[in-house]
């Protein structure tokens, strides 16, 4: 009788820069084609976290973006609505490596056009400048006021005391713009900080975590370690995410979630993009998330109607009544993850039109 003996050989695993230069292809060639204004937006995001976190490519890593390049001219002459995607996408290839230099020259041609004249808002206008910028030309010489416009918006914490997703992205985009993604200091004040953290307990309660994750990237930028609260759930998310690949993935997905972690994850100097990625179509699902407490605690709040008060004391045993276990848990690491948390409440209890006649 022989024995038989049985080797546990561990499996290769993909190098780091064969995961991200999987992950380029992946998206330049194999979700979404080039004239969809989502594979302009995808592509121009999964670019910008590679170029702003400084994450080293493998020699070839861009070869799937050179048919891209060569047309970009006539894709931006063609879709001149979208020039800040192809802007950004341009650019961003270049600064990671492709050979070229077109990026000055569309710039150039952006701006004697007035595109950035044609931006409604100061968000949109503050982008704008910041991608021409990078190439030396300011698209907006005269508006001497937007960085101050800017502010001002962020610095109101009252804002984003109350759920609005909407304002709540544009304070995490005005902080990439303010700093030039971490590249310089953005100047926050400590009204603004305080707007971030009001964001981020919002997005806590919510479970939300591209948004959450986006609060503490701009955070980190403004020179604010985050909430370990925050971050260790969203490290234990990353991990949890399922990547699927093969030609009938659905790109109705949460990829966008699994790009802002994974940012996140780089700039606070954790292993990030550490998921196997194939050279096809892939799709990325967050694990079984967890609803949050937020919207019944909203629903109790305006259900109590004239007995609600801005006191977190005074509301606190109605609230907690109102919830689940696990609603429960999460409003308690959500007070823990902030000493501004009954600031926050008084903010978010909305009593401030009481007793004004109408």
């Amino acid at each position: 009788m022989s024995n038989v003996i049985q080797l546990n050989v561990p499996s290769q695993r993909q190098s780091l820069g064969a995961r991200r230069s999987a992950l380029i292809a992946s998206f330049a060639q194999h979700r979404r084609f080039g004239d969809d204004v989502f594979w302009l937006k995808e592509n121009a995001e999964l670019l910008n976290i590679l170029e702003c976190t400084g994450m080293r490519l493998e020699t070839d890593a861009l070869a799937p973006h050179g048919g891209f390049y060569a047309q970009v001219e006539k894709r931006l002459g063609f879709f001149p609505q979208y020039y800040r995607f192809l802007l950004s996408i341009c650019l961003d290839l270049e600064d990671l490596g492709m050979e070229g230099t077109k990026a000055e020259s569309l710039c150039h041609w952006v701006a004697r056009e007035g595109l950035a004249d044609a931006e409604l808002s100061d968000l949109q206008r503050a982008e704008a400048r910041r991608l021409m910028q990078r190439r030396g030309i300011d698209p907006l010489p005269d508006d001497t006021g937007l960085i101050n416009r800017l502010h001002n918006f962020i610095d109101r914490s009252e804002t984003f005391a109350m759920p609005n997703k909407k304002a709540a992205y544009e304070l995490t985009h005005i902080v990439f713009y303010l700093s030039e993604y971490g590249r310089r200091d953005p100047h926050l004040s400590p009204a603004a900080i305080t707007s971030l953290e009001f964001a981020g307990i919002l997005a806590y309660l919510d479970q939300n975590a591209d948004l959450l994750a986006e609060i503490c990237v701009a955070l980190r930028y403004g020179g604010v370690t985050p909430s370990d609260i925050w971050e260790g759930w969203l490290e234990r998310e990353v991990h949890r995410f399922g990547v699927t690949s093969g030609a009938h993935v659905s790109t109705q997905d949460e990829y966008h979630d699994y790009f802002v972690c994974n940012w996140l994850m780089s700039v606070s100097g954790r292993d990030a993009f550490f998921k196997e990625a194939g050279y096809e179509s892939m799709a990325f699902h967050r694990a079984n998330p967890t609803g949050g407490p937020l919207r019944e605690m909203s629903q109790t709040m305006f259900q109590l109607e004239d007995q609600r008060s801005s006191d977190w004391q005074v509301m606190r045993g109605h609230v907690e009544d109102a919830l689940s276990e696990v609603g429960y848990e999460i409003l308690t690491e959500a007070q823990a993850s902030s000493d501004k948390f009954e600031a926050f409440f008084a903010g978010f209890a909305r009593t401030g039109l009481r007793g004004v006649a109408l």
